[in-house]
């Protein structure tokens, strides 16, 4: 079977003069500059919009939060040959301290880190409270989509677990988020102002036992720190 070979064609001034009047109908000139696409955002950029304007400089300084990172950096795969390694597994952090010892900070801190190291990271933060209220049973709202994808967030923030009031019903959506996170080995970094026992007597012993297994205990300084900047 033969092919033809066409000849390029090209426009015949009734082609054109019929574009032309088309583009003069837009008010579209013909011989302006093609529009400019955007400036790609950095992912350190990208980090910093979605993180709260209080924590967008935070520095995670602490060794075992360092030493969080590299791990979970270490641990980052591929999609796909030649594509950025993403988290996708890792260890799990409970960060343990009075109020205003720096946990938050290092913890958004730590979230940075893993960007500055060149993975991907798709990340969440919510504190205790805030989970709570969104996953309370409501008119309108999907509660269980919403844990749903709060469980499966590659790396998740929670904020202050334990500060807000004790009920079955607490302590139920923190097991099946827990135990859903520590079945996958899916990064946490957790920030309490209680001590380990009292997140027992607080959370039950089902979310307990999965916090001790899943999670490396970091002990804060009994220093708040804000106060000690006002002080200064």
């Amino acid at each position: 079977m033969r092919t033809r070979h066409r000849e390029p064609q090209t426009l015949g001034e009734g082609t054109l003069d019929r574009m032309a009047r088309i583009l003069a109908a837009r008010n579209i000139d013909p011989g302006a500059a093609p529009a400019q696409e955007p400036e790609t955002v950095s992912p350190l950029e990208a980090l910093s919009a979605g993180m709260p304007p209080r924590y967008r400089a935070a520095v995670a300084d602490h060794p075992q939060v360092l030493a969080w990172v590299r791990a979970v950096a270490e641990a980052a795969v591929a999609p796909n040959q030649g594509a950025r390694r993403q988290v996708t597994t890792g260890p799990s952090l409970l960060m343990a301290g009075v109020v205003g010892a720096g946990k938050t900070h290092q913890a958004y801190g730590a979230v940075r880190r893993l960007v500055q190291s060149g993975v991907g990271v798709r990340w969440r933060a919510t504190t205790a409270a805030d989970l709570y209220a969104d996953l309370r049973p409501r008119p309108g709202a999907d509660s269980e989509r919403e844990l749903a994808a709060v469980s499966r967030c590659p790396l998740l923030i929670i904020d202050d677990l334990g500060a807000a009031k004790a009920s079955e019903w607490v302590e139920e959506v923190t097991y099946r988020l827990i135990n859903r996170r520590y079945n996958y080995e899916l990064p946490t970094l957790i920030t309490t102002n209680l001590a380990i026992r009292d997140l027992r007597a607080h959370l039950g012993d089902r979310v307990a036992s999965r916090l001790a297994q899943m999670t490396t205990r970091v002990e804060f300084e009994q220093v708040d720190r804000r106060r000690h900047r006002l002080a200064a």
